[in-house]
């Protein structure tokens, strides 16, 4: 208990100093309305992965939301997801989040150094296709706390065709008013640090006629079509989206494209090319502040957004759009500076043997009689792919002011042992609030290790009774 304690106290100072300085955080945000189509065979453009980044990211819309696929998602992680996953995960990034509503989808991810500083994650909904009972059209959110400032973003897929821009608005209003989250953190939306809104909105290029627009683009001359984008037309007369900014658009219009090329709408109906894909956000109260009234440098402000890029990826095309992506840099002064739970593994583990961990927490910590700690393999997928787990207070053998021990059976144990992680999941914060160090578990001896061989039904829940016939013999 006592080499336990120490070691705590050493990573809380390690965390401590590194914290006590600015952060910059690298943030990488996908929006990308998919027609239904499955994932494609490769993201290494859209998910910018020859640079370092942060957090990822995704929002989808028009995911295939048939009946089937529905409810093949309830058993199994969707296609998206799964993906997804198997791009990042072997980069060392966790599924920390995610929501779904049908077609809308929205992940994040982590890497997982940060994770401990993300918390009070929180998801909402809310439906606005067919006056609110139906949800092929609406908002999906995440919010949470990283590193003690709160961010929200928010996937959207907005009502289409040039006519129904005010409904667009409307609806875009209905989802900030009546989105609200649980607990004593900011409740509503728009009272976060930072909020992030993206998705398919649907916004269309208004006045010109299709020959101008498509002349204009074939030749680059982008910036003609900016002044009758209606979404820049709605940002300079309504009152609910002052503050949001966006990047300059210098890509093409991301909508509607030929399936399976580079070539605008050559159906029927031709539709006249629009950014309807769009990624903008807003800081607290900037739309409070005059320019000559902000004193402030960055260097003063507790919380600053820069983009670092915000490009559309024409070299996908299962879809009608194309993907658009946004880099960020969030810069802050960390307001949490060491994980709220540490823990480790208490001397040398067997797949064989019964297993004991100790675990610390800060003053105040917000427990539950339904936290619990995972045992993670090392690279692991989202936060429920533990290998297995511990209710804390079921599991408590002992405690020493702070420092409490809980156990793990032996049957429980993955038999070939590895590389594994603990993890503390709290309840109330939904969040994981503290990861160990990586450590070694010892295989089960090669006796039982044969026996799982020639019983691979039951590498999961080994029979402990005939396992224990086999050796008496």
């Amino acid at each position: 208990m006592e080499l336990c304690e120490e070691g705590t106290q050493d990573r809380n100072l390690t965390w401590k100093l590194e914290n006590s300085f600015g952060r910059n955080l690298r943030l990488h945000l996908v929006t990308w309305n998919v027609g239904t189509a499955s994932p494609p065979k490769d993201a290494f453009h859209l998910m910018q992965l020859d640079i370092p980044i942060d957090m990822y990211v995704i929002g989808l819309q028009e995911v295939n939301c048939k009946i089937i696929n529905l409810l093949a998602d309830i058993v199994f992680d969707d296609s998206w997801s799964v993906f997804f996953m198997g791009v990042l995960s072997p980069l060392g990034y966790v599924k920390i989040a995610s929501i779904r509503m049908q077609g809308l989808m929205l992940l994040v991810f982590a890497k997982l150094l940060h994770i401990p500083f993300i918390q009070n994650v929180r998801t909402n909904y809310t439906r606005t296709g067919l006056y609110g009972y139906w949800g092929n059209k609406g908002g999906v959110t995440v919010r949470m706390s990283i590193y003690g400032h709160m961010v929200c973003f928010m996937n959207c897929h907005l009502p289409a065709h040039m006519e129904n821009a005010n409904q667009r608005l409307d609806d875009f209003e209905k989802i900030l008013e009546v989105q609200r989250f649980e607990g004593q953190y900011v409740p509503d939306i728009l009272d976060h640090d930072v909020v992030f809104w993206f998705g398919d909105l649907n916004f269309r290029i208004a006045d010109h006629g299709m020959h101008f627009v498509r002349e204009a683009i074939s030749k680059s001359q982008l910036s003609l079509l900016w002044e009758k984008d209606q979404l820049n037309l709605a940002k300079k007369k309504e009152g609910i989206l002052q503050g949001f900014m966006e990047g300059p658009l210098l890509f093409k219009p991301t909508y509607k494209f030929d399936l399976h090329s580079d070539t605008y709408d050559t159906s029927e109906k031709k539709r006249k090319p629009a950014w309807t894909d769009r990624i903008l956000w807003k800081l607290k109260n900037v739309s409070q502040v005059l320019p000559e009234e902000d004193t402030k440098s960055e260097e003063d402000s507790p919380f600053t957004v820069a983009l670092n890029n915000y490009i559309s990826h024409m070299c996908y095309d299962i879809s009608d759009h194309k993907p658009v992506t946004g880099t960020f840099m969030l810069q802050f002064k960390p307001l949490v500076f060491a994980p709220l739970v540490t823990l480790e593994p208490e001397g040398e583990w067997s797949a064989d043997k019964e297993t004991v961990l100790c675990y610390s927490t800060v003053p105040d910590f917000p427990s539950s009689t339904w936290d619990w700690i995972g045992l993670y393999k090392v690279a692991f997928r989202h936060i429920h792919d533990y290998a297995t787990y511990a209710w804390v207070k079921d599991n408590e053998i002992s405690r020493n002011g702070n420092v409490k021990q809980v156990y793990i059976n032996a049957d429980e144990i993955p038999r070939d042992g590895g590389k594994f992680i603990l993890c503390y999941y709290c309840h109330n914060l939904q969040s994981l609030t503290g990861i160990s160090q990586p450590f070694q578990i010892n295989p089960a001896p090669l006796l039982e290790k044969n026996y799982l061989d020639e019983n691979p039904n039951e590498s999961d829940g080994i029979n402990r009774s005939k396992w224990s016939e086999m050796t008496l013999e």
